[in-house]
């Protein structure tokens, strides 16, 4: 099966089922008797802001792992002061919502959790003030959106990132993700798996929606916020393991295209791609062109992670069941 039609098919396995539960300005309701209008303020400008959250599946522990969901809920809390919007609970209402959702769907699989908060008023007009919001939320099952046994194959894509001058990085906002799309295309039908994206002047900023690690001479580098990526949830998590697990120094600092021609290992991470260990880009080997050391080592504590099985890092997750 091509790269295209895997994409295809990938995306039509992960649509919801016409009767999982949704929750919806409020109340739980069925996915099909959830209804927007064609005027809808934010499917015509992009005024919206959302979330990624993962939950992972234990078969033996019977158990689903709900991962950093407040973590994800205050970040959407900041995207949306950013956009003049404002999330109508707390963050503790908001996780408890997500947890009594996915009990509902009684989901044994590894789930996909998607928070919208997004300008619903019916009306023509690109503006953010005098608007009305509503905020849903639906999980699906999902599987690992890149391949991450094997590792993946980059570009670095000729769309530039969206530099915070025009629109704001650090937000999750719906219509900034249409340079993403526009770098994936680009990517996937070159025969890639993803795209890297360079800032306006050059820098490594991230993949199309993940973040970015690349390991040279011993020190783990990702790029600072200031190189205009999305501040992520799991960029923090592995810089967390790189340095107690690892022993590893992690530096914040600008890269250079180049240096992931040269660099010995390199990672993008993020809820949907997880750790997905990078082994070429541009047609040039990463490293000995085969999944790192430590990037197979980072994978192995991850997952145990997220699953429940590690003590250490139980803070992390919220057992559903």
């Amino acid at each position: 099966m091509g790269v295209q039609a895997k994409s295809a098919a990938a995306a039509k396995k992960s649509a919801p089922h016409p009767n999982t539960w949704v929750f919806n300005e409020g109340e739980f309701a069925r996915y099909n008797d959830v209804r927007l209008g064609l005027m809808t303020h934010a499917l015509h400008y992009g005024t919206g802001v959302f979330e990624g959250i993962r939950a992972y599946w234990n078969s033996k522990h019977e158990q689903l792992y709900l991962l950093e969901a407040a973590a994800h809920y205050d970040r959407m809390r900041r995207s949306a002061n950013v956009m003049r919007m404002s999330l109508p609970y707390s963050t503790e209402e908001l996780v408890n919502f997500t947890v009594e959702l996915l009990r509902r769907n009684q989901f044994k699989s590894d789930v996909y959790v998607r928070p919208l908060l997004y300008t619903s008023s019916e009306e023509i007009g690109v503006r953010l003030h005098n608007l009305e919001h509503s905020f849903f939320i639906y999980a699906i099952p999902f599987g690992n959106y890149v391949e991450i046994e094997s590792g993946i194959r980059c570009m670095v894509s000729t769309w530039r990132r969206v530099p915070d001058q025009s629109l704001p990085a650090r937000a999750k906002v719906t219509g900034s993700y249409a340079q993403s799309a526009l770098a994936k295309s680009e990517a996937v039908e070159a025969g890639f798996d993803e795209a890297i994206v360079l800032t306006v002047d050059g820098h490594v900023s991230e993949g199309s929606a993940e973040n970015l690690f690349m390991l040279k001479d011993g020190v783990f580098v990702t790029p600072p916020v200031t190189d205009d990526i999305l501040e992520g949830v799991t960029r923090v998590l592995l810089t967390r393991l790189i340095k107690e697990e690892l022993n590893l120094p992690v530096v914040e600092r600008s890269i250079d295209r180049t240096e992931l021609y040269t660099c010995d290992e390199l990672l993008l991470c993020g809820t949907g791609a997880q750790v997905s260990p990078v082994v070429e880009v541009d047609r040039r080997p990463v490293g000995s062109g085969k999944v790192g050391e430590f990037a197979q080592e980072l994978q192995n504590i991850y997952f145990g992670a997220v699953r429940g099985e590690s003590p250490k890092y139980k803070d992390w997750t919220i057992p559903v069941y």
